[in-house]
């Protein structure tokens, strides 16, 4: 009977596994086509400048989600602290990066 627990529980964790791998591939995937977006954006010259910079901030953004959801997986149990820290660094940057464009633009 308890050989029968574990197959299944090892089954359950197989599976589950194999779902997380699949959605880290295909995260990687759309991180991998964001990129050549951005270079084709950049590369090729097809867009003014003025509607470049905010797409290509927009993938940018877009790909930090990605990386912070699935690669170092905050949306996992017991991650509420690197979470906070992770946070908080970028709340940190965006507070330095305003508090430097007041100073140079004032």
């Amino acid at each position: 009977m308890p050989d029968l627990v574990n197959n299944k529980v090892n089954s359950y964790q197989k599976q589950k596994n194999k779902n997380e791998m699949k959605k880290q591939v295909i995260s990687f995937a759309l991180m991998i086509f964001f990129t050549l977006i951005a270079f084709i954006i950049v590369g090729t010259g097809s867009m003014e400048k003025m509607f470049a910079v905010p797409v290509l901030f927009i993938l940018a953004v877009v790909q930090v989600g990605f990386q912070f959801y699935y690669f170092m997986h905050l949306k996992d149990k017991d991650h509420e602290m690197p979470a906070v820290m992770i946070y908080g660094g970028v709340w940190a940057a965006l507070l330095t990066i305003a508090g430097l464009g007041v100073i140079t633009w004032w």
